[in-house]
């Protein structure tokens, strides 16, 4: 990954370009950034730079041995660790079990979510993490003598979820760490990471990629052409991984939407038979897919609710949410947005601690059933 290769964040990337340069860097780094801002993408060419034996001013060069091994994920002094998955192949997962579909799944572009990788790996109904055995495979890897580069790296993505054991352990290891050991983990939840790591390590705000520099990037890509790159650029809110579904629209993007549509008019309708066998439905999709359902469904609240004040800025809908909430956004008003929301967020908890979804998607339906009137 290269520098260039990255839509816009030139701040950040002139910055680390200097630290590199200057011997200023820091052995434990943490790149925090929201979905599709770009912090994975960061931290790979961070990482390729500070490998890469022949330098240039503003990127890697290339050609160098270490860049070539970069570009195939497959340097032997680049370590990662990434959230897996139990299943009766791997009873007690690890990274490596899944290195490869990792792979894969990097190099077909940095800009995934947590649910593209487990949608691309099967998870199924479980939920995956970063389990404590990995803490055992990161000192490991770490303990052993660098190869070819001056430091061994380790790329943590999505360190908040790990295990309690694993972020001890791993504060030992950040807080006495091996000779010339970097450390970058990237997140885009900071704030669910133990206090003690966040405060050892140096802190990288990434934020949202800017508009104007998503317009100038789609306008160089043949999947945008003929579509209307203001309109997505605006729409994305700075996430290319949104960028990519407005451009391409995904089987889960419109199963999401068709199943807000449903649940919103069965509950206003009061159609309780129908709403069962939605219920029932939801309840055998899996649990990541559930939680992306209701994340959905909490953003598709919300812009209804601006939808009402009449100010296309603020809308972040594309043409087929804005059909169905033209009609929809009166029923949600003052009086039952807070209420609806607490529903939805409540409902992505009890999910998130495997609880009964059958028992947690009736709940909410029938608690929507008595707010969507008011």
């Amino acid at each position: 990954m290269f520098f260039r290769d990255i839509i816009g964040q030139q701040a950040i990337k002139d910055r680390f370009i200097q630290t590199i340069t200057e011997s200023r860097i820091s052995h434990a780094q943490l790149l925090a950034g929201p979905e599709g801002s770009g912090n994975l993408a960061l931290a790979l060419a961070y990482a390729q730079y500070v490998s890469c034996t022949n330098k240039q001013a503003e990127d890697s060069c290339g050609t160098c041995p270490s860049c070539k091994k970069f570009a195939r994920l497959a340097h032997p002094d680049l370590h990662f660790v990434y959230p897996v998955v139990k299943s009766p192949k791997f009873k007690d997962p690890v990274s490596t079990d899944y290195i490869e579909e990792w792979r894969k799944m990097v190099l077909n572009g940095a800009y995934f979510s947590l649910e593209d990788w487990f949608n691309f790996i099967g998870t199924d109904n479980a939920q995956g993490m970063i389990y404590s055995q990995e803490s055992d495979e990161i000192i490991r890897k770490l303990s052993l003598k660098s190869y070819e580069s001056e430091y061994k790296i380790m790329i943590i993505w999505m360190p908040e979820k790990m295990n309690q054991s694993c972020s001890n352990k791993l504060l030992k290891m950040i807080e006495e760490p091996p000779s010339k050991t970097l450390f970058l983990l990237v997140s885009e939840n900071e704030e669910q990471l133990i206090t003690t790591i966040r405060s050892r390590c140096q802190l990288t705000k990434i934020p949202a990629i800017d508009e104007q520099e998503l317009i100038k990037h789609l306008s160089l890509i043949p999947e945008a052409e003929g579509k209307n790159i203001p309109q997505i650029a605006h729409l994305s809110r700075g996430n290319y991984r949104k960028v990519t579904h407005l451009l391409n629209p995904e089987t889960q993007d419109r199963f999401n939407l068709e199943k807000f549509k449903e649940l919103m008019r069965l509950t206003y309708g009061r159609k309780f038979m129908e709403l069962f066998d939605w219920v029932s439905e939801l309840a055998e999709i899996g649990r990541e897919r559930q939680k992306s359902f209701l994340l959905y469904a909490l953003g598709q609240v919300r812009e209804n609710f601006v939808y009402n004040l009449k100010n296309p800025k603020l809308v972040y809908m594309d043409e087929e949410e804005q059909a169905f909430s033209s009609r929809f956004s009166p029923f949600i008003n003052e009086r039952n947005i807070m209420p609806i929301t607490e529903e939805l967020e409540k409902s992505v908890l009890h999910i998130s601690m495997n609880g009964n979804p059958r028992i947690i998607f009736t709940d909410m339906a029938l608690r929507i059933v008595k707010l969507i009137r008011k």
